[in-house]
């Protein structure tokens, strides 16, 4: 069997980095589609500069390689379109460009894959959109646990942009009968960033704009490469994070003592993330496999 061709956007940042091992890992034939290089065996990069319809287009209209010549054919549209490209947080560009380069490139890469007929794309979201990581002051969160139903309210200019990129996914996925899936990502934490943790652990307050959660970069990719094999549920939105608190008390105490006022609205595990992927383990499988807790002793 041929294997699944899969371009995926924004290889070259800090998910991409760990998320495009894994899937090659899975069989999977890549494209990185970046503005910089991404030095892998097996992986190349096509440079290019998503905000502008003409390079999304042909970047979903390319060989992934020199081999590719050999079909003796021009190239076909990809099996799967991944994008994660965009600037990843506020207070890198100024508030617009941010919005302007994270919104018009996910427009762009999605007409461009439906247009072409892909079947299968997925996008990164991310927990701004619930409204507390980038906002003034201290804002509490509605309710908990935040599931996918939880009414998105983010005050900033990235959270803001993926809400409208969320509502470009549903357009398109309503328009062209396709699959489309936006991942939610929470604070995405390498292997060698769990030395934080202790202070986390210490600090719990510093955790709450983060609903105390997290994902592992390696789990993100397993996460990634579910969505990509689950066909035929149209357009869908799952929160991408671990199943665990990033902290040792019990998580019930934990939102009673930093969130005294914020109803919980069904019954917690005592170590489950307030921000949770309930829906990512039912529906696509998931099953963790980087615990914070083999990383980092809990006192």
């Amino acid at each position: 069997m041929t294997a699944k061709r899969v371009v995926f956007t924004g290889g070259t940042g800090k998910a991409g980095r760990h998320v495009l091992p894994h899937l090659k890992g899975k069989g999977y034939a890549l494209l990185n589609v970046d503005l910089k290089p991404f030095d892998h065996p097996g992986i190349n990069t096509l440079i290019a500069d998503l905000t502008d319809s003409g390079e999304a287009f042909n970047a979903l209209t390319t060989h992934f390689g020199f081999g590719g010549f050999k079909a003796g054919r021009p190239p076909q549209a990809p099996d799967a379109v991944v994008h994660f490209a965009a600037i990843p947080r506020v207070l890198i560009e100024p508030d617009n460009e941010t919005f302007r380069v994270n919104t018009m490139s996910t427009y762009n890469v999605i007409e461009a894959a439906a247009k072409l007929g892909v079947r299968k794309i997925v996008i990164a979201s991310s927990e701004t959109t619930y409204g507390v990581c980038f906002a003034e002051g201290d804002k509490d969160f509605k309710s908990f646990p935040l599931d996918e139903d939880y009414d998105t309210d983010p005050m900033d200019s990235y959270g803001l942009s993926k809400v409208v990129n969320e509502k470009t996914a549903r357009a398109f996925a309503m328009r062209y009968g396709i699959d489309i899936y936006a991942l939610r990502i929470g604070n995405v934490i390498e292997p060698h960033e769990y030395d934080m943790f202790p202070g986390f652990i210490a600090d719990p307050p510093s955790r709450k704009r983060n609903a105390w959660s997290y994902i592992d970069a390696r789990d993100l990719g397993e996460i990634v490469h579910l969505a990509i094999e689950k066909d035929g549920l149209g357009f869908q939105v799952f929160n991408a994070v671990n199943d665990t608190v990033t902290a040792t008390i019990p998580t019930r105490e934990l939102l009673r003592r930093y969130c005294p006022d914020v109803p919980v609205t069904r019954e917690l595990g005592d170590d489950e993330a307030p921000l949770s992927n309930r829906k990512a383990r039912e529906v696509l499988g998931f099953k963790e496999a980087h615990n914070w807790r083999k990383y980092v002793s809990a006192g």
